[in-house]
């Protein structure tokens, strides 16, 4: 259980850290004197960073154990995350924020990594509960952020506590993070080689699919309120509000929902609630309608992307680490791939319609879950 605390500190630091940085950024436009392209490069640097440091923790589990990957990605963000606290030249700042993107993905995959294994330990599940604490802290972030944004300084004081928190995660759960590496005996009957690719792209696909989702919700939610809908100022973060919450929600019951319904059932059930939620923002041109899709829409990924870890893992004790950090590698893909291909149709046929993208990938990747039967026993999500 001390374990479990500790893992779960670190999935709070990742959401502290995420939420505080992508809600500073228009103090950092204001203070840096940078446009909204500037920030576009930005972004799309700290994501390509992002898969090079999940393919790094892959390589630093390998040789160290995934716990090393983990205390180094913290200790990673946590610099990036001060040193963009501080007034410096543009092309330091993108530095900075590279560093930052670098240690994201590291600790994306060695996170799951470390869930993987302290559920395989106590024979239950819970990577769900672990991932509820990144939603909680991310909106307790977000809270914090709307709290001290009065002043430039404040904003950095905001995230500067994020980088506080992330060092502390690190030195303070070293200790105690589960000690897991990559390279362990073949447990016979589960997968090796080819065996372990197919694991990978089934697993991953579903990820691609869930991220793809959250992009487009994340991204694009609060835009299509206002521009499209008209929505007051009040109204218009809802619905992202709806989804995180949804999200959280979700993420809490999901423990004792999945082990009771199976996972198939429940990756399908969260493929079809998710595409249920988008389609009705397609189908209402309703502001009530749009926030409850969204938050339809936070129902099915809040449980579908801890699951689809779970399954990695489950499917390659033996290379769990290995694993988990090649399929989190589908996480970006589908991120940038939700963000620019909404955006890019938003103007020739609006956000309304572009937002049948997650509705077709969701359903396109529903027959990927029947070939999951055979990736792992059902006993090994059990609770």
């Amino acid at each position: 259980m001390r374990r479990t605390v500790f893992i779960a500190g670190g999935y709070a630091a990742q959401g502290l850290g995420y939420a505080a940085v992508v809600t500073a950024l228009p103090t950092f436009k204001a203070r840096q004197d940078i446009d909204d392209t500037y920030v576009s490069v930005i972004l799309l640097l700290v994501v390509l960073a992002a898969a090079g440091g999940s393919v790094l923790a892959d390589r630093v589990a390998a040789s160290r154990g995934s716990r090393t990957a983990l205390t180094g990605g913290l200790l990673v963000v946590a610099t990036g995350l001060a040193l963009t606290t501080v007034h410096t030249p543009n092309l330091f700042f993108t530095a900075s924020f590279i560093a930052y993107g670098v240690g994201l993905g590291a600790v994306d995959a060695s996170l799951s990594m470390q869930g993987v294994l302290v559920q395989a330990r106590l024979g239950r599940s819970v990577m769900s509960r672990l991932f509820a604490a990144y939603t909680a802290a991310a909106i307790a972030a977000a809270l914090l952020m709307s709290g001290v944004a009065a002043t430039g300084t404040a904003t950095a004081l905001g995230v500067g506590l994020a980088a506080i928190f992330a060092a502390v995660a690190a030195l303070a759960g070293r200790p105690n993070f589960e000690p897991g590496r990559t390279v362990q005996p073949h447990v016979p009957g589960h997968p090796t080689g080819t065996g372990t690719r197919r694991v990978v792209m089934l697993c991953g696909a579903l990820i691609f699919t869930a991220f793809l989702t959250d992009s487009a919700v994340s991204t694009w939610s609060s835009v299509y309120l206002d521009d499209s809908l008209a929505a007051s100022a009040a109204v218009v973060p809802l619905g992202y509000a709806a989804y995180q919450a949804a999200i959280l929600a979700a993420r809490l019951a999901g423990d004792h929902l999945v082990p009771r319904l199976g996972v198939t059932v429940a990756a399908t059930a969260c493929l079809l609630i998710c595409a249920a939620g988008c389609a009705l923002v397609v189908a209402f041109a309703s502001v009530g309608v749009a926030i409850a899709g969204f938050a339809l829409t936070g129902i099915g990924v809040g449980i579908l992307v801890p699951l689809a870890f779970s399954v990695a893992g489950a499917a390659a004790p033996g290379r769990s680490d290995e694993v988990i950090a090649r399929v989190n590698l589908f996480n970006y893909g589908g991120a940038l791939l939700g963000t620019v291909l909404l955006g890019a149709l938003s103007e020739p046929i609006g956000l309304r319609w572009a937002f049948l993208i997650p509705v077709a990938g969701l359903l396109l990747t529903l027959p990927v879950v029947r070939a999951w039967r055979d990736l792992t026993p059902s006993s090994a999500l059990t609770s």
